[in-house]
């Protein structure tokens, strides 16, 4: 653990920490981002950052809230930054040539995520990215990012498929009761596909989607 503090951060206002969220950075270089979230003029932070080579950068104290998730919803909730613990792992993003996160990184995510979810009780199924809490704005952590070993080594959820017994229709109505922003509809299936079929993105509810979605909402993991 590498200090590196960001003045950027403020009051939690009392709100208890019950949201691990996950991005990329999005930019070119890992120190180029480092920067950016200390730099009081970009008014942007994280608590974490995680390079590609593992080494883990604090920034953000966890009881402060840090600026990271900007606007976003779960679960009918605006407030995020206030709510949730933000990882930001470097790694160019769709921009600037996104690439597979390395075994050592996504190791060092596993170990911090671990610990921090031990230390708010934070809930399996709230263990997230930013395009799951903004998906008309945000892509990250993207389709490369490993949710699926995660959620093996006890961080997030994944579910197994199970065909559920209501229609095509009733998609994003249950999409929204697991926690999505719906407004945006093909948005929210993109970034659902993200999370949890990113081998086939889709604008569009299919079969195996509703299935996964079902698997979720049941608890079948």
């Amino acid at each position: 653990m590498i200090d590196a503090p960001s003045p950027n951060h403020d009051d939690r206002g009392g709100h208890p920490v019950d949201i691990l969220l996950m991005h990329y950075t999005g930019m070119q270089s890992g120190p180029e981002a480092l920067a950016r979230l200390r730099d009081r003029d970009a008014k942007v932070s994280a608590h974490y950052v995680v390079e590609e080579d593992g080494r883990i950068f604090h920034l953000v104290p966890e009881e402060r809230r840090a600026w990271h998730a900007g606007v976003s919803t779960w679960q009918g909730a605006n407030n995020i930054n206030q709510r949730s613990i933000g990882i930001e792992i470097v790694n160019p993003g769709h921009e600037f040539g996104y690439r597979p996160f390395p075994a050592v990184q996504m190791q060092a995510v596993k170990e911090l995520s671990l610990g921090i979810i031990a230390r708010h009780a934070i809930p399996a199924s709230r263990v997230i990215g930013h395009s799951d809490v903004a998906p008309k704005r945000k892509e990250d952590p993207g389709e490369f990012f490993d949710w699926q070993g995660l959620a093996t080594a006890g961080v997030g959820v994944w579910p197994r498929a199970k065909a559920p017994d209501w229609s095509d229709g009733a998609f994003f109505t249950h999409l929204e009761r697991y926690g999505y922003d719906i407004g945006d509809e093909a948005a929210a299936a993109r970034a659902f596909c993200r999370h949890f079929r990113p081998t086939h993105i889709a604008d569009v509810p299919d079969a195996e989607m509703m299935a996964l979605l079902n698997g979720l909402l049941i608890g079948d993991i």
